[in-house]
């Protein structure tokens, strides 16, 4: 049975709640890329440069960080459900925001509090799902499904709606109110201590013998959350300016690709040891970063997309293998707020290097800036997989 009564109120089984969780998870990440290939028509209406699409998205992942810093681990002592549910009606108010104020400051201030909505919403979910009993592979699955599916949704409504710039966000903010009034009834898997905590911010809490291992996988999920926003946040102008495509379904299909493959690749490798997946992982993302500058120099769309599959499915395992080493390190009671570290190592790698790719793509042509892109992140990936090449199995 799926439903029960209780004194208190309605609840759902673990079973139905865990695919309530997955289903909001993934919808708020969607929520989260939609804006990518809608980006170009907000550029075309306002006449502003594409560095500051850059700052749009980074406002994004600015909101994450601080989310991560200020709330990312407060559900261990609050409760997954209630900072859950508290997420989802940030993202709801995101949402709202693009429809009244739709200008750029309006676009900044609501992708800060979208970003302020999955910082919490990433760590929470992510303890929640696996608490729940679900496989440890769906918390990553639907974090890369979720992210990939945005930029399709996103694309597809450039192309065909009458309205682009408003009908997916009052789409969104519909379903989000709905799953938000659904997670109210799931199963609450944290137990409220008598006593609550003092509350501080965010911090890392890991025997010391354990540090070098946790700074390798977060700066091998810096790296790769910074390839994943170079998809996100400038595949438009890339296939535009260097590929001479300015199609917005091409626009969405990209970063699509890229984390679609990361989904994909999640599942068909999920039987590969932890190793094994960084290594690959890391392997297919440098490939890709290569093609990916190779296409840039050669005008070549199927090399953009052959990059966009191999880095995007680098990313899905070099991500997943970093969050299964991550989780082990951490006791329960402080689960969530170790997974926040990680994330908000992960989150910052779409600030910086985003930032600097849009203001080096202002004063060099854009294949060279991917060179130097390329180069930087592959040292990033040498570095990472040093230090976790002694990594449990």
């Amino acid at each position: 049975m799926s439903v029960t009564l209780s004194p208190a109120r309605l609840r759902v089984s673990h079973g139905l709640g865990f695919r309530v969780v997955a289903v909001a998870f993934a919808t708020a990440l969607a929520f989260s890329t939609v804006p990518t290939p809608l980006y170009a028509l907000y550029q075309q209406r306002d006449g502003f440069p594409a560095f500051l699409v850059t700052v749009v998205f980074a406002a994004y992942a600015a909101g994450v960080m601080l989310s991560l810093f200020l709330a990312g681990h407060v559900s261990d002592w609050l409760g997954r459900r209630r900072v859950l549910l508290a997420g989802l009606l940030a993202e709801a108010l995101s949402a709202a925001l693009f429809l009244l104020w739709p200008d750029v400051p309006g676009l900044i201030v609501a992708r800060l509090i979208s970003g302020a909505g999955i910082g919490v919403i990433t760590a929470t979910a992510t303890a929640h799902l696996s608490e729940l009993r679900a496989p440890a592979l769906t918390a990553t699955v639907v974090n890369a499904g979720g992210l990939a599916l945005g930029p399709l949704v996103g694309g597809v409504f450039a192309r065909y709606a009458g309205e682009p710039l408003s009908t997916p966000f009052a789409v969104f903010l519909v379903v989000l109110l709905l799953e938000a009034i659904a997670v109210s009834l799931v199963p609450e898997t944290v137990e409220r201590r008598e006593e609550r905590p003092a509350y501080r911010p965010q911090r890392l809490s890991l025997p010391p013998s354990s540090r070098g291992e946790f700074a390798g996988a977060a700066i091998g999920a810096f790296a790769a959350f910074a390839l994943s926003g170079l998809f996100m946040a400038l595949a438009p102008a890339l296939l535009a300016h260097e590929l001479h495509e300015p199609s917005r379904l091409l626009a969405g299909l990209a970063p699509f690709t890229m984390l679609g493959s990361a989904a994909l690749a999640q599942v068909a490798f999920s039987r590969l040891g932890t190793r094994p997946q960084l290594r690959s992982g890391y392997v297919l993302m440098g490939t890709g970063l290569v093609l990916l500058t190779g296409s840039a120099f050669t005008a070549s769309l199927p090399l953009f997309f052959a990059a966009s599959v191999l880095a995007g499915a680098g990313f899905g395992l070099g991500f997943r293998a970093s969050v299964g080493t991550v989780a082990a390190l951490a006791d329960d009671l402080a689960r969530g707020e170790v997974l926040a570290a990680l994330f908000l190592a992960a989150y910052a790698g779409l600030v910086l290097p985003v930032l600097l790719v849009g203001l080096a793509m202002l004063f060099a042509p854009g294949a060279v800036v991917l060179a130097g892109f390329a180069v930087l992140e592959l040292a990033l990936l040498g570095w990472s997989a040093r230090r976790t090449a002694q990594r449990r199995v």
